[in-house]
């Protein structure tokens, strides 16, 4: 099944964001009517469910909301052409997830009959600071926390956090 990712974002986001913002795509059908509902040329908001169903919420989605508050397999931004996907990320802070989360949005494209291009276009690499909690984007091969200047780990550690603050 992959890792399951729970939210790791702020309460008062997910609080704001109430739920029910995605729409699961199992078809080319259903990515058709999505898109003609979108904003042309955004990229969408996704989640991919426990079940390993997308689901899509316009890009000023919470990625909470798009997944109704559940735990997913994979959460970030995605473009289209047409109906083939021509960019995916990882980009979620509300989920953190990591690069190795692809094979869970590789598989519900290709259940759905969606054509990708094979990886994430963008990869995202988020860790966590041991030190004061907060969740920083490793940019440019540097694990320094933005915040505090802590050292960050080199591997993913968000499985024990909840919301912002200092680790527990």
């Amino acid at each position: 099944m992959g890792r399951r990712y729970r939210y790791v974002g702020p309460d008062d986001v997910r609080r704001a964001a109430g739920g029910g913002t995605g729409t699961g795509i199992r078809g080319v059908a259903d990515l058709e009517r999505w898109l003609a509902d979108a904003e042309a040329g955004e990229p969408a908001t996704f989640v991919v469910t426990l079940d390993g169903v997308l689901r899509l919420a316009p890009r000023r989605s919470e990625h909470v909301a798009c997944a109704e508050g559940a735990d997913v397999l994979a959460a970030g931004e995605m473009g289209f052409d047409g109906t083939d996907v021509s960019a995916v990320s990882n980009q979620s802070t509300g989920y953190c997830p990591d690069p190795d989360s692809w094979p869970a949005v590789a598989a519900s494209l290709e259940r759905a009959g969606i054509a990708h291009p094979g990886r994430y276009t963008d990869l995202i690499t988020f860790r966590r600071c041991e030190h004061c909690g907060e969740r920083n984007i490793v940019r440019d091969g540097d694990f320094t926390c933005a915040v505090c200047g802590g050292t960050l780990p080199e591997q993913w550690n968000f499985a024990g956090a909840s919301g912002l603050g200092p680790a527990r």
